[in-house]
Formats: C-alpha cells, sequence, structure tokens
C-alpha cells in the first residue's frame, strides 16, 4: 500500500517546489506546527520532490517517485521515535533493519500512525546510523534525503559526545547531495544547538476542506475506524482542530472521548440510574490519569456545542455551553489534586445537568 495522498499545505508546497527549482533550498529544515497536522508527511512529500526524475516535479510516475511513494527508495531515510534498543552498541544494520520493519508497519496503514509514546525516543544509536548514512555515496538518486520526525525526541546521552557533534556538524555543513529534514511539535524541546543550525518553516493547521478530504481518504477510513475515532465528520472535525493526524491516536485517547461523551449523555438524562452508571465508570481515586483524559476530551466536546450555537446565532445556548466549559474547566484543575474523580465526577454532572438543560 503506497502512502495517503498530501492534503493541504498548498501554500507550503509551492514555496519549497520554487526553492528547489531555483536551487536554493537549504540543506537542513525544520518544520514545526501543531501536532497532527501532517509535518511528516509532508517533508516525504519533499522527499519524493527531491527524488523524482522528471521535469514537473513531483510527477507521481517516474521510477524515484514510485518508490518514494512505496517507502522503498533507497536514498529516502525515514527515521522517528523507537523503543530504546536492547543492544546499548547495536550494529548500523541492526539499527536499519528495526526501522525498516518499523515503516513497513506505518505503511501497511498506509503511512498513518499514533503519536509517539513517552518511553519511545531518537537515541543515539539512531544519531549514529543518520550519520554514516548520510557519508555514503547515494544509492540509485543524484542525492539523500532524511527525515526525522519528532525530532525533540532526540535523546543526549553521556559518552556520546561523538555522535552529537558528527550530527551538528552534518546539519551545519551537509553536502549538496544530502538534505535533512526535521519535524517538531515541539520544537522549543530541540537543543538550541540544533535549532540554530536549521531554516524554520512553520506548518500550520489545515483548513476544514483539506481536513474534510483527508477524512473521506478510505485508507484513513478504516485507519480512524481502528483507532476508535468518532464516526460523525461534524465531531472529527471538531476534534482534529485543524490537525486531523491527532485522530489517529492511540486507545487510550479513544477511550477519554468515549468516556467524555458517556458522562455528558449522562448528565443531559433524566434518569437518575443513567447518571449513577456513568459515576461507577469514573473509577476511585487511582484513576486519577484517565479522568483528567477524560475531561479534556470533555473540554473539546462542549466547545463544539458552544461554537454550533454561535454558529446558530442561539446566544443563550451559546452562554449555557459556556458555563458547562468553565464547570468542566474547575473539575479538571480539581482532579491535579488529591480529591476521589468520582466526588469530582458528581459534582460535575450535577453543574452539566442546570447549564445546558
Amino acid at each position: 500500500m503506497p502512502l495517503v495522498e498530501l492534503y493541504g499545505h498548498e501554500d507550503t508546497r509551492a514555496l519549497l517546489s520554487e526553492s528547489v527549482s531555483a536551487g536554493k533550498l537549504p540543506g537542513s529544515l525544520l518544520f514545526h506546527g501543531p501536532r497532527g497536522v501532517g509535518k511528516q508527511r509532508l517533508a516525504l512529500w519533499l522527499g519524493q520532490l527531491l527524488l523524482c526524475t522528471a521535469d514537473n516535479k513531483p510527477c507521481g510516475k517516474c521510477r524515484g517517485c514510485e518508490y518514494s511513494r512505496n517507502l522503498t527508495h533507497p536514498d529516502l531515510h525515514w527515521y522517528f521515535p523507537r523503543l530504546r534498543p536492547k543492544d546499548p552498541d547495536p550494529a548500523l544494520a541492526d539499527v536499519v533493519d528495526d526501522y525498516q520493519e518499523a515503516i513497513a508497519e506505518r505503511l501497511a496503514n498506509g503511512g498513518l500512525y499514533a503519536a509517539p509514546s513517552g518511553n519511545e525516543g531518537i537515541f543515539v544509536a539512531t544519531t549514529r546510523a543518520i550519520v554514516q548514512q548520510a557519508s555514503l555515496t547515494p544509492a540509485m538518486a543524484s542525492r539523500k534525503v532524511f527525515i526525522i520526525g519528532d525530532a525533540e525526541r532526540m535523546v543526549p546521552q553521556e559518552g556520546a559526545e561523538f555522535a552529537a557533534n558528527a550530527f551538528l556538524k552534518l546539519l551545519e555543513e551537509p553536502s549538496l547531495k544530502t538534505t535533512i529534514i526535521l519535524t517538531s511539535s515541539e520544537p522549543g524541546a530541540l537543543l538550541p544547538t540544533i535549532r540554530s543550525r536549521t531554516v524554520s518553516i512553520r506548518i500550520p493547521p489545515l483548513p476544514d476542506a483539506a481536513v474534510r478530504a483527508f477524512l473521506a481518504d478510505p485508507v484513513v477510513e478504516t485507519a480512524l475506524q481502528k483507532a476508535g475515532a468518532p464516526k460523525s465528520t461534524v465531531e472529527r472535525l471538531s476534534l482534529a482542530g485543524g490537525a486531523p493526524g491527532q485522530l489517529l491516536g492511540d486507545e487510550a485517547r479513544s477511550r477519554a472521548i468515549r468516556a467524555a461523551r458517556k458522562l455528558l449523555d449522562a448528565a443531559l438524562s433524566p434518569n437518575e440510574s443513567a447518571r449513577h452508571a456513568a459515576l461507577m465508570g469514573v473509577g476511585a481515586a487511582g484513576a486519577r490519569g484517565a479522568f483528567s483524559d477524560t475531561l479534556d476530551a470533555m473540554l473539546i466536546l462542549v466547545g463544539e456545542r458552544m461554537r454550533a450555537a454561535l454558529h446558530d446565532a442561539d446566544e443563550a445556548r451559546a452562554l449555557r455551553a459556556s458555563r458547562a466549559a468553565d464547570s468542566v474547566a474547575r473539575a479538571l484543575d480539581q482532579a491535579s489534586g488529591n480529591v476521589n474523580p468520582q466526588l469530582i465526577a458528581a459534582r460535575l454532572l450535577r453543574e452539566l445537568s442546570v447549564s445546558l438543560s
């Protein structure tokens, strides 16, 4: 399965195409912007453009484009956070093999993937692999392209100064045959020595039209169903907020959305037993983290109600939704303290019942 199409970012693509045509594309780039806006997919598109052999780039038909779309081009290298290797000093071949397997997993979903977990990073073994591969002659094309996704996850390690310095030198002075594209949703977390050696390009959220086109892609629909995303296009648009990649979150996010919707439905129900059942599903003190995630998701759902009311010019309904959002925000603040989630939820349900009725 090839990569899903790149949707949106027309202005950025035009700017990059002009820079490539004029021979003015910087050797080291940093794409930064909100998580889920498609920064890595845009970087892969740029890689395809750079490796295309036709005049009208990217043509989508030449061998270079075909290999790039299938992530099999030997000169297109994609790195991103992975679990720490068990071997503290793995061979280059082992690192490359691990990434080939990881890329194959992503490609099986059209290149769609959830955000990396907290224990995944870009460790020194990966940094060494990038530096070593950058020193090699291109295998098929006239140049090499390196994409390093979630670059803020690059982990400095003691005793790895040589690899870190070599990577910084690569960023500062890439060869004419090498382009390096870093992406980050948290550019402030990048080392200043890395930021200073790249040309930053902000990747903005997508407009609704581009998000709708993305959501209409059959491969995307399958991935969203697996991720437990809401079925409603309107709700997906709201939750995406111009960054549809966020809808591909892990199961914890999906559970939070489902739990938030259940609590909201219970608050609006006249049936007391429905509220009792919803409270039983909240859990006790040990579930504070999951409860906070649920409240985060509820803020999004209540915000959608407020936006819908404003769209309909219904000021009274918008005010009720605004008060509900205030209640959820207070509950979220209380959840960070030593308070039983069920007690917070019980009060929240009462307040939402009054606010939204």
